[in-house]
């Protein structure tokens, strides 16, 4: 199954984003080869751009804050681990502590280093960072690899708190919905909204299904449309009938 995950407000869209580029940092720092170092550096750049546009840190706190408060009321319920409710609660506000520790705004000590903006400069003009652009960070991509690790884990580390933030929420979020199974009949699906609400959607279908999701949703109704995938056809509506998973996640 593949799973198609749909945000639904701004807030979401940002968190998943900065899941995935703090996801490829991670991947790209743990290998060896300069051009993969090279990407996990550029990655960094992308997480100051997305991190600028928003007072992402006192709203993580705010969520966080909001979501112990309401795990808290759940202590009554019989139905509740109360191991389980305080490892959470417990993970709550180890990563509000190490957020409320960081200095400063988010990726300061970055935008402070001339040598690193720099780059950032360069590394936004298609082709800006060839060695005759950039002869000092070439030296730099000629380095042992463990000592440019050491370099991107230091650039990093100031903005892990961040990070364990954003998985404590999306966790939250992915575990709050139920999975229904629905059929969109010659692709195509519609569902009121009945009063719902959802800050996300969860879409599994079969990955040998040649068709992907194109979903548009608003507070009155849901539509989903299946379309053909591959780049050597014209995209289209697929004509078959298409089963698939889907969870509505709400905070």
């Amino acid at each position: 199954m593949i799973c198609y995950e749909h945000p639904l407000n701004e807030r979401i869209r940002t968190l998943l984003r900065l899941e995935d580029l703090f996801d490829r940092v991670a991947f790209f720092t743990a290998r060896d080869e300069a051009i993969e170092h090279h990407s996990a550096l550029v990655t960094l750049f992308e997480i100051l751009d997305v991190t600028s546009r928003s007072d992402m840190k006192s709203e993580l706190l705010q969520e966080l804050e909001r979501q112990k408060q309401s795990l808290e009321t759940m202590r009554r319920s019989p139905n509740i681990s109360e191991g389980a409710l305080n490892e959470v609660l417990g993970s709550i506000q180890a990563a509000s502590r190490s957020m409320l520790g960081m200095a400063g705004k988010i990726g300061e000590h970055m935008r402070e280093d001339e040598w690193l903006m720099g780059i950032r400069q360069r590394v936004g003009i298609p082709g800006g960072a060839c060695e005759f652009d950039l002869p000092s960070y070439h030296y730099w991509l000629h380095l042992n690899p463990g000592l440019r690790r050491t370099d991107l884990d230091g650039w990093l580390a100031p903005l892990l708190p961040l990070r364990e933030g954003i998985d404590i929420v999306l966790d939250l979020l992915r575990r709050s919905g139920k999975t229904a199974s629905y059929v969109a009949r010659r692709g195509s699906f519609q569902q009121m909204a009945a009063g719902r609400v959802a800050h996300m959607l969860c879409l599994k279908v079969d990955e040998k299904l040649p068709c992907i999701p194109e979903i548009s949703a608003n507070k009155y109704a849901l539509n989903i449309r299946f379309v053909t995938s591959g780049s050597r056809q014209r995209t289209r509506v697929y004509e078959n009938d298409v089963a698939f998973d889907l969870t509505f996640c709400s905070l």
